[in-house]
């Protein structure tokens, strides 16, 4: 089971130009003139939000054209098949978010991943078509565009129509990635898919039959993908591979907008995304909890910082297993877990001089009043306008299921759930009775897209890929940059560490700690996976600097670019 995990883990995160300036992983754009900004997982879809915005678009028009372009040139992680959430900062203070995520359908049961005793079927949640939620990225998109967009629909989803009929050059990265998952392409699909060959860098992918499915979501606003004959043939195809999704499951879906999570921290304020998304409240209760000890004064990285925010997320973590949930399925204690009394309560076994065990630590007790692989990207507008999203089909190309007729991955989205209360998903995470399989409800995620302002203004838009360890990854960003001032590509770049109570080890980067750190951590009785290859998150982040212009940090961990005007 550890080993099973182990490999998983490594295979999802080796998996989530006027003249417009590009520029590739890691780079920063500086200079008070860049005013509108790109950051995502692939220079074609950063370029292609920049020019939506040349040409007069907001966005909310570049979040729709980079998304489908993310969709065409990142199957990995880009989808039509997945879903997502956003949180908006307006130029005029306004906040929000929307949550488009995948849902169960409507035939789903508590224990359709057990066999008659009680156990787990290995891969039945993670592979194949009875793995596959609800997807919500097309109606997530044409929703946000309804409320805020600019520039008509049609015109901001042509660009990805284009870029799948000319086709995208594959990086030696995106070559890696496709060539390791060979086996289960072979395995999950009936017939030989697009992607099941060997792919070598500067290979040139084209798909014109992605392109029809985005015509047909172009001409029809996102209709036919919900109750036409794109549906139709989708929900055939899922059916004709032991799913259970119908057209009913497909024509009643809509996206929520709802109320992000927001709290201070120090002299910032931070939006994120709430439940059914885990991260905000998790990245909260960290930042929280944190504002009551001496982290100003230690050094980054050093064996202190380390340990202090160990203990701290695994109490998070250990929170986040038991109480969290869909909010429109489940009563979710926001404010309790979020309150500072609550917070402290839960650090009184915590010593400076040694590690706690997991097995010490379970959820807080609340009294109750009567209350993957995934892709990031951000955008600021020159109005001022700021969006963060991150959006996923969960595990690396998701269920492996494929249409050659529609041209996409479908999403495993149904693994977030708890499959059986108690025992771990493909990230390792233990999940409780709040997360557990109902019909048409919204899977648990780590999903934390996330807006910092510093006095009203913007300061931050930033999020990651990385299934458990995306709140950690915001968190350790939005630490670098707010506590140790660090230009954005250096706190994008800097090594990351990882503990979400179970298992009970700290994951730590390779060669990115001192082996004086890593040696005094164990001799506190922490265990620490230093893995090979172990990339913890592809933060995609922008700083708007004092002067009001914009800085971007893609990560150099991927493929990741900065597009700019």
């Amino acid at each position: 089971m550890r080993i099973s995990f182990l490999i998983l883990f490594i295979f999802s995160f080796l998996a989530c130009k006027q003249e417009v300036k590009s520029t590739s992983a890691s780079s920063e754009v500086t200079g008070d003139e860049k005013k509108a900004m790109v950051v995502s997982a692939r220079k074609e879809a950063s370029d292609i939000g920049i020019e939506i915005m040349k040409r007069g678009g907001n966005a909310f028009d570049a979040m729709v054209a980079t998304d489908m372009a993310l969709a065409v040139c990142f199957p990995f992680a880009g989808n039509v098949g997945g879903g997502g959430f956003m949180v908006y900062r307006l130029n005029t203070g306004e906040v929000g978010s929307l949550d488009y995520r995948e849902k169960a359908p409507k035939a789903a049961t508590e224990k359709m991943y057990q066999d008659e005793n009680g156990e787990l079927i290995p891969g039945l949640s993670t592979e194949g078509a009875l793995a596959v939620g609800i997807p919500g990225t097309v109606a997530g998109m044409y929703e946000a565009h309804k409320e805020f967009g600019n520039l008509r629909w049609g015109d901001v989803v042509q660009p990805a129509i284009d870029l799948a009929l000319n086709g995208f050059v594959v990086t030696e990265k995106q070559a890696g990635m496709l060539n390791s998952s060979q086996a289960l392409f072979t395995q999950v699909n009936k017939e030989k898919i697009l992607f099941d060959k060997v792919w070598k860098a500067g290979d040139t992918i084209k798909q014109p039959q992605l392109a029809e499915t985005l015509k047909a979501i172009q001409r029809t606003n996102g209709r036919d993908f919900y109750e036409g004959d794109i549906a139709q043939r989708m929900v055939d195809f899922i059916q004709d591979n032991g799913g259970i999704i119908t057209m009913e499951d497909m024509k009643a879906y809509k996206p929520v907008w709802r109320k992000p999570i927001d709290f201070t921290f120090k002299d910032f304020k931070v939006y994120t995304m709430g439940p059914p998304s885990s991260g905000g409240i998790v990245l909260g209760q960290i930042l929280k909890t944190l504002e009551h000890y001496p982290i100003d004064s230690m050094e980054h990285n050093s064996t202190e910082y380390v340990q202090l925010i160990t203990e701290i997320e695994r109490r998070a973590y250990a929170d986040r297993a038991h109480h969290l949930g869909d909010p429109d399925y489940v009563k979710v204690p926001i404010d309790q877990m979020m309150d500072e009394e609550y917070l402290m309560d839960r650090m009184k076994l915590y010593f400076p001089t040694k590690a706690t065990s997991s097995a010490d630590i379970t959820h807080g007790n609340i009294t109750w009043s009567e209350s993957d692989e995934t892709t990031h990207y951000s955008i600021v507008d020159a109005e001022g306008n700021a969006i963060a999203v991150t959006t996923t089909i969960n595990g690396a190309y998701g269920s492996k299921l494929y249409s050659n007729d529609l041209g996409f991955f479908f999403n495993n989205e149904m693994d977030d759930f708890s499959a059986k209360p108690g025992f771990p998903n493909m990230f390792g995470l233990v999940g409780g009775e709040a997360n557990k399989i109902e019909p048409e409800k919204r899977m648990l995620s780590s999903m934390t897209p996330t807006i910092v302002t510093k006095g009203d203004e913007l300061y931050l838009v930033l999020g990651t890929p990385g299934g458990s360890t995306i709140i950690t990854t915001v968190l350790q960003t939005i630490l670098n940059k707010t506590i140790f001032d660090m230009p954005i590509e250096e706190a994008v770049a800097a090594p990351r560490f990882h503990h979400q109570w179970l298992p009970d080890e700290i994951m730590m980067e390779p060669n990115g700690f001192s082996e004086e750190t890593i040696t005094e951590l164990k001799k506190m009785g922490y265990i620490i996976a230093e893995r090979n290859n172990v990339i913890l998150g592809k933060m995609d982040a922008i700083y708007r600097n004092a002067n009001g212009g914009l800085e971007g940090g893609a990560d150099p961990r991927g493929d990741d670019s900065v597009s700019s005007y």
